[in-house]
Parts: structure tokens; sequence; C-alpha cells
């Protein structure tokens, strides 16, 4: 079950607002947390940014536009994440300008990747992501101050569960008319829900037990 998601580390906002961020890599601060019902996926909006740009230099309008296409069905980027990225990017020597154009209306700069971003992005594909194992999570904190307040655990799990299928229907749904990409991130979400399911199940089974452990 996931908590939260988390908020920047005091060095990552830091690094961000200086542009000090990577210095000739992104490291992980230019991520976002794409949500889900059930889980929380890392997304870096800079190395998505950077490896869209490998095919070819693009304006911001069109990378936000590819970006959403692709990534972004369910929150898509606004305009201001792309050219704060963008220009953070430039800063690190990861993109440059390419061009300008104005053509009557406000100038807009073309960005290609550089050496350096190409190299950014290889290393950022072939890096495992760190497994999340969500030992302390929200649901698990409200079950036990539940039992703390002499409220209804079992209410809280049973509310949980049809919380949780009612999702689950709606992704099964979306996953039957999408395409092969739609499929996939709701299976990801699907197998995640299911695990919440049987922790739920196995919780409440459990209720007796952990109230003489939290609330003698």
């Amino acid at each position: 079950m996931p908590e939260a998601p988390r908020r920047p580390t005091p060095q990552a906002r830091g690094a961000l607002e200086t542009g000090t961020a990577g210095q000739g890599h992104l490291s992980d601060v230019y991520t976002c947390r794409v949500y889900t019902p059930c889980t929380v996926l890392p997304m870096s909006i800079g190395h998505t940014l950077l490896g869209l740009l490998e095919s070819g230099p693009r304006h911001g309008y069109d990378l936000k536009r590819t970006f959403d296409e692709k990534f972004g069905q369910d929150r898509p980027l606004h305009y201001g994440q792309v050219y704060s990225t963008m220009s953070r990017l430039l800063k690190n020597g990861l993109v440059e300008v390419d061009g300008v154009e104005s053509e009557g209306g406000p100038e807009r700069k073309r960005y290609a990747i550089t050496d350096a971003g190409i190299t950014d992005v290889s290393r950022w594909l072939m890096q495992p992501e760190k497994p999340e194992p969500y030992l302390q999570s929200t649901l698990y904190t409200k079950v036990v101050l539940a039992l703390l307040t002499d409220r209804s655990a079992s209410d809280l799990l049973d509310s949980q569960r049809s919380e949780h299928l009612r999702m689950m229907r709606i992704l099964t749904d979306r996953k039957r008319k999408g395409d092969l990409a739609d499929q996939l991130i709701c299976d990801h979400a699907l197998f995640h829900l299911e695990a919440d399911l049987r922790w739920l199940e196995l919780t409440a089974a459990r209720l007796g037990q952990l109230a003489k452990v939290v609330a003698p």
C-alpha cells in the first residue's frame, strides 16, 4: 500500500532552485510522480524530455504534446513544467538552443540534445529503479489509529476494499477498451491493487491480534 508522495529532499529542492542539479547529469532531481489508484510510479520529466529530443530538435510545445500523448494521459504536463525543466537542462549542458522562431508571435526556442544529454539518458535508462517496499503506509496508520481511538478498523478496511474494487472495475474497463500501452499501464496498476486486497483481507483477519499489540 503506497504512502503519500514524498516531497523533494532539501538538497534536491536547493538544486532545483539554484540550477546545480546534476552538473552533467540529472540524478534524481527532475522527477514527478504519476499517480495510479494503488501505486506511485516514478517518472523523471527531465530524462523523458531528453529522450524525446533524441529523434531531433523540438520546441517546448512539441515536447509537451508528445509527452502527454505517450506518458501523460492521466497527468499531462503543465507548460511551466516543460519550460522550467528545459531551462535547467540548458543550464546543465544537456540541451542547447538549436534556433529561435517568432513567426509574428512570441519567440519559440527549438531545443536539441547534446552529447552529454545522450550520455545521461543512456545512464538513466540502464540504471535499475529502486523497488519501493511501502513498509509504512497511510492505510496501516489509519488502522492502528482506529484501534487506538476505539473506532471501527473493520469498517475502515471494508470501505477501503470497496474503493479498491471500484477502481479495479474502472481499470479493467479501460484495459478492455485501450491499446497495448493502456493495457500494460492498467495491468501494472491492477496487479498492485490485487496485492493491496490481499493485504486488506489478511489485516482484517488479524485485527483482534493487532488490537492486543497496539492497544493493550
